[in-house]
């Protein structure tokens, strides 16, 4: 099996991958990336460069190829796939999965409910636009992923500000122009198969006012929406896949739940970052490495590997500053996680600090620094269960500013 990318969310993947029986081989343009230390044959390749990684597949004859985490690499995997005639997506499909104008516009053809979107390449057609899609609303690159160049737009002085970080992160030199709704974002995890979507979960995604706003503060399973609104939400979130021509995948439709509806927010065709393979694993126990494994070999996906075994609800609460239980200055030193694990709850905590680093407010997916896992009897426990383990963490930072008397805070 290949896999192109090979970081620290390829990294548990990977190993589940060797667990299963398969011989591994992981590209990654970083020759120190996790993944490729794990990895059974590491090749340090950039993954954005198609050619190379199709020689890497051939070197080693791999019988699939598949991508955990990583937009960028998903119309990578689908044109290898296809070059070497190995399951797969499809390019287009890929394509409509990973460029947000290409995905908003095959929505818009199966009149899937959508923000009001414009494509732009300049500030004037952006200040032209804004005009049309009112105020507020987001500025997104085309197709960057991690909340990258994402912006939430107030007034037309903020769209001058922000609009050159946007396009820069594009790879195509565009951006898009939507409008903001306020509302309840949720995460979908689903299965396709042979053309038939299947809803796994949906869970609510938590996040931040202000400049951070894109980034999820915690998963929450189950969603707080129910009735009628949640039949809509669902209903959505097959449609999107459908929409998007995704057959045989994993698919990752991301929904706002708003007073006068549903609408489709992003999607995604490969199990996502932010650990949430790891809340279907806990929440329902199905395993969705394997499913995305035996996917990338043509192997069939039985019902019982997608049925769920259980309900429990769980919440996934990463490791932030402002908000959250860090502060933001230079890493002293991080504490044992052992002390987090042995709380009532707690069946999963991981930290990735540098040592050193200067710890941030949340503005992109990379500011966070951890997370902790843990389950109780509602979700309103598993959430408090979550956040008091993070606050328990011993951690020691040194304050940018002002400084304290002391010089540092231990929190």
């Amino acid at each position: 099996m290949l896999f192109v990318g090979a970081g620290r969310h390829q990294r548990r993947a990977i190993l589940r991958a060797r667990e299963l029986g398969l011989c591994v081989v992981a590209v990654d343009g970083n020759p120190e990336a996790l993944g490729l230390q794990v990895a059974d044959l590491p090749e340090p390749v950039d993954f954005r460069d198609v050619d190379a990684v199709e020689r890497v597949a051939r070197k080693h004859r791999v019988d699939g190829v598949l991508t955990i985490s990583s937009d960028r690499a998903v119309p990578v995997v689908a044109e290898v796939a296809d070059r070497l005639g190995l399951p797969g997506i499809g390019l287009q499909t890929a394509i409509r999965m990973t460029d947000k104008l290409a995905m908003r516009r095959a929505l818009a053809a199966r009149g899937v409910p959508q923000p009001r979107f414009t494509a732009v390449r300049t500030l004037a057609e952006a200040r032209s636009a804004l005009a049309d899609i009112g105020l507020p609303a987001v500025l997104k690159p085309a197709d960057a992923s991690g909340q990258r160049g994402l912006a939430l737009i107030a007034d037309e002085t903020e769209l001058g500000s922000h609009f050159d970080e946007a396009v820069s992160r594009a790879t195509t030199g565009e951006a898009i122009l939507e409008s903001f709704h306020q509302g309840l974002e949720v995460n979908t995890l689903l299965v396709a198969r042979r053309g038939e979507p299947r809803l796994l979960t949906a869970s609510d995604r938590l996040r931040p006012e202000g400049r951070g706003f894109g980034v999820a503060l915690t998963h929450l399973y189950p969603t707080s929406v129910s009735g009628r609104r949640l039949g809509e939400l669902e209903d959505a979130a097959r449609e999107t896949v459908r929409a998007l021509g995704l057959s045989d995948g994993i698919a990752y439709p991301q929904l706002l739940v708003s007073a006068d509806g549903v609408r489709l927010i992003e999607a995604a065709a490969r199990v996502p970052g932010g650990q949430m393979s790891e809340l279907v694993r806990h929440a329902i126990d199905v395993d969705l490495v394997e499913v995305a494994l035996r996917q990338a070999l043509g192997q069939e996906i039985s019902d019982d590997m997608v049925a769920p075994r259980l309900r429990q609800p769980l919440a996934i609460h990463f490791l932030t500053a402002c908000p959250g239980s860090l502060r933001p200055g230079r890493l002293l030193r991080v504490g044992s996680l052992e002390p987090l694990l042995q709380l009532p709850g707690v069946v999963q905590a991981e930290t990735y600090f540098t040592p050193g680093e200067t710890i941030r407010p949340v503005q992109v997916d990379g500011d966070r620094r951890g997370y902790v896992i843990a389950y109780g009897e509602t979700r309103e426990q598993a959430l408090e269960r979550a956040q008091q383990a993070a606050a328990a963490l011993d951690v020691e930072i040194e304050e940018a500013a002002p400084q304290t008397e002391l010089g540092s805070e231990r929190l």
